[in-house]
């Protein structure tokens, strides 16, 4: 587990529209673009081997996009190349970060001086929260799947421990970046899964305007 001391002060930035990673979670993602394969390459040459993912505001990815303000690093834990260049790597999620300065022209992706004050919480045990109904989560989160046709393995997810639950159902629901911006910036598990059943409860409102959501 990496301590506050480990934290680099710069860090490069991989913008992704609709993107979630959160503390200790996973994402996989496929790097194929020049300047994202130099960012893969030249983080895995650091002992931290971390990578900033931040959202673009609005639905553009080219370095003169506007980022939000949060992103969260994730280290390199796992990666594949293919015959023709190309990697599959995985991110598990470490810190959430403020942006800060960002650096252009150094390197073919940008760079960020990285603010990691005010995320102490990420890089300690996994969260817990006492407020969580589990029925009612369940069966809201049944109506939200069926609606959106999306299958998961029940038994797993019913198991889960609270923020292994929340946390990859925020990063593995389609909510549009803007929401997937606000579940990042949940100051704690339980604002995010409020977050979370209130972004469901309006999906099923738009989907189905004669289901009254309980």
């Amino acid at each position: 587990m990496m301590s506050a001391a480990d934290l680099p002060d710069f860090l490069p930035l991989f913008p992704l529209p609709g993107a979630l990673l959160l503390p200790r979670g996973r994402l996989p993602l496929h790097v194929f673009e020049p300047r994202y394969l130099a960012l893969f390459e030249d983080a895995l040459k650091t002992p931290e081997r971390l990578i900033g993912m931040i959202q673009p505001i609005g639905e553009g990815q080219d370095d003169g996009a506007r980022l939000h303000a949060i992103g969260c690093a994730g280290r390199i834990t796992s990666f594949t190349e293919t015959d023709d260049g190309r990697y599959m790597i995985t991110l598990t999620g470490i810190s959430r970060f403020r942006l800060g300065a960002v650096q252009e022209g150094f390197t073919p992706y940008l760079r960020t001086e990285a603010d990691w004050r005010s995320f102490d919480r990420d890089l300690g045990q996994p969260e817990h929260d006492p407020a969580l109904d589990r029925d009612a989560f369940f069966k809201l989160l049944e109506r939200y799947f069926n609606l959106e046709e999306l299958q998961t393995d029940w038994e797993n997810l019913q198991t889960a421990e609270d923020e292994l639950l929340i946390n990859a159902l925020s990063m593995l629901c389609p909510f549009d970046s803007e929401d997937k911006q606000a579940l990042l910036e949940a100051p704690s598990l339980s604002t995010r899964r409020e977050t979370l059943v209130t972004l469901m409860e309006y999906t099923l409102r738009s989907g189905a305007g004669e289901e009254k959501v309980q």
